[in-house]
């Protein structure tokens, strides 16, 4: 037995139960750092040969896991640009030096250039509605760009398309002559035609108004033994409003060319289209077209009803942003419309646990956690993000006040070893006094 061999042995359980602390004391201080994963020291026996009567004390070394696949407790706040991930994943955010990265802190706010960035000043990323919906990159963060939620002054969209859904009336009469079709843009239009408007958008955001106009052309019947319901076609014409006339019983004739779109839908004898349902608006005011989709309504023998939703959207200013569980960031303007500005994308690995620590509570993949895959909110097997609340650390507080004192206790019994060697040769050397 080596004398000295203790001592070292002595010495490496002072250095392994000073590891633990510094653990210890890093979940301690960080106990309120939203995102935060705990940190333990786990030890094994170094072993050294032993001969004969001989024994030999090795040592014990130490090695640092990671809870971060240990999800911690959220919590709401009153920011709903607080974001927090409830199942796997994790937040893609890039530092100064503009390396994507990898977090669970959440705590993010505008800075002065309206970018999304955490306490430790990492940006979020996300990809932009500008060319579309977003598609995502799924081994790799190409396409990210840093989420920015300034969205100062007014904001008008063109519309470019609407869907019309609702019923027409089989029992409406087809009109006696074509001079009384609303296409023929004439003051002989029968009470047998409907009429709705709908209100759309031009490039500048105004309003304009179209008149839809609906009439039976023509009826097929049905070849027995079928019911008597019968197969139709009805014509669609739709106008400008603003170019109706005035003064008059009727809004015909429109002036400026007339109607602005017309198309002819058929139905089958259960009351079901048939024709496509796609008829253009080509308004040579606005210089626009809307593609109009009427495939919704029906010929069924019920009063007429309609309703349309074109896209678009009127000159107004954003009163907010939010944030929802597919990471879908939106704009919220002061009429109550929405537009989606970026989709925050999530990141996983294989092995969380294994994830390289940085400074920053963020962590960066390693050949031991395995290949980053991307992928959005509640796809894959990733979680889903809450706005206007935070996931807080998962370090138990009362667990390490006890592993402390383990640590103390451990650390003094080594130290007596050491003392106790340390006497040992006290004894030799007073030996050859």
């Amino acid at each position: 037995m080596s004398i000295f061999g203790s001592m070292k042995t002595a010495v490496s359980g002072m250095n392994a139960q000073a590891n633990r602390l510094s653990t210890v004391a890093d979940n301690i201080a960080n106990v309120n750092t939203s995102g935060y994963k705990a940190v333990s020291t786990s030890f094994s026996s170094l072993v050294l040969p032993s001969s004969g009567g001989n024994y030999n004390s090795g040592g014990v070394q130490t090695s640092v896991r990671q809870a971060v696949s240990d999800q911690g407790d959220i919590s709401y706040t009153t920011s709903t640009t607080d974001l927090a991930i409830s199942g796997d994943g994790f937040f893609i955010v890039q530092g100064a030096d503009g390396t994507p990265v990898l977090t669970r802190a959440g705590d993010f706010q505008k800075d002065d250039e309206g970018n999304l960035v955490n306490a430790a000043g990492f940006q979020l990323m996300g990809y932009s509605y500008d060319s579309g919906s977003p598609a995502v990159v799924v081994n790799g963060f190409d396409g990210l760009v840093p989420v920015n939620v300034n969205q100062d002054g007014l904001t008008a969209i063109a519309s470019t398309s609407g869907v019309f859904k609702g019923n027409l009336d089989s029992n409406a009469k087809i009109p006696v002559a074509p001079a009384t079709l609303p296409s023929a843009n004439a003051a002989t239009t029968t009470t047998d035609t409907k009429k709705v408007s709908m209100v759309a958008y031009d490039r500048l955001g105004n309003k304009v108004m179209y008149d839809f106009y609906f009439t039976k052309q023509s009826v097929a019947a049905a070849p027995p033994p079928a019911p008597p319901a019968t197969a139709a076609t009805w014509e669609v014409a739709m106008f400008r409003n603003a170019n109706a006339a005035v003064g008059g019983t009727t809004s015909f004739p429109y002036s400026v060319g007339g109607a602005v779109g017309t198309g002819t839908l058929t139905f089958d004898s259960n009351g079901k289209m048939t024709s496509s349902g796609a008829v253009n608006i080509i308004d040579g005011v606005t210089g626009q077209t809307i593609a109009m989709d009427f495939s919704g309504l029906t010929q069924l023998g019920a009063d007429f009803s309609g309703t349309g939703t074109p896209n678009g959207q009127a000159a107004t200013p954003v009163k907010d942003v939010t944030i929802d569980g597919d990471g879908i960031v939106y704009a919220k303007y002061e009429d109550g419309s929405t537009k989606p500005l970026y989709r925050i994308p999530l990141a996983n690995v294989a092995s969380p646990d294994k994830l390289t620590l940085m400074s920053g509570n963020v962590y960066s993949a390693n050949g031991q956690s395995g290949v980053t895959v991307t992928g959005f909110p509640q796809t894959n097997g990733l979680g889903t993000i809450k706005s206007g609340a935070l996931e807080g650390s998962n370090v138990d507080l009362a667990g390490e006040l006890t592993e402390m004192i383990e640590s103390q206790r451990s650390y003094t019994a080594n130290s007596k070893v050491f003392q106790t060697g340390s006497d040992i040769m006290d004894v030799l050397v007073n030996l050859k006094r």
